[in-house]
């Protein structure tokens, strides 16, 4: 290999360790909508925790369905295309707000 050349890059490995990690980040997402499920219900059953219930699953569910659309994306093509910005939004929004309601949960 001369100096200038440059190494050829596999492409195929990028996608799927990118699919990959959506993977893991929707697991942890699962975790933390469960474990949040559980400490609002902690105590017993009131109407404020409920209503954090419904947001904690309406907000995981949205995380749930941007991550397996970009799963698919990922394993469909050898070249996927870029994140769109509104699916990126999404993803950020449902994490924030998840977090924030956890801290809400916790304080």
């Amino acid at each position: 290999m001369s100096a200038g050349a440059v190494p050829e890059r596999d492409p195929g490995l990028q996608p799927e360790r990118t699919r990959l990690a959506w993977r893991r980040t929707t697991l942890a997402s699962t975790v933390a909508a469960v474990l949040a499920t559980k400490t609002a219900l902690h105590g017993g059953v009131s109407a404020a925790g409920v209503v954090a219930c419904a947001l904690i699953c309406a907000l995981w569910v949205g995380f749930l369905l941007v991550a397996h659309r970009r799963i698919r994306a990922l394993a469909a093509t050898g070249s996927p295309g870029a994140l769109t910005p509104r699916h990126a939004t999404a993803a950020i929004v449902c994490t924030v707000a998840m977090a924030v309601c956890g801290a809400a949960l916790v304080l």
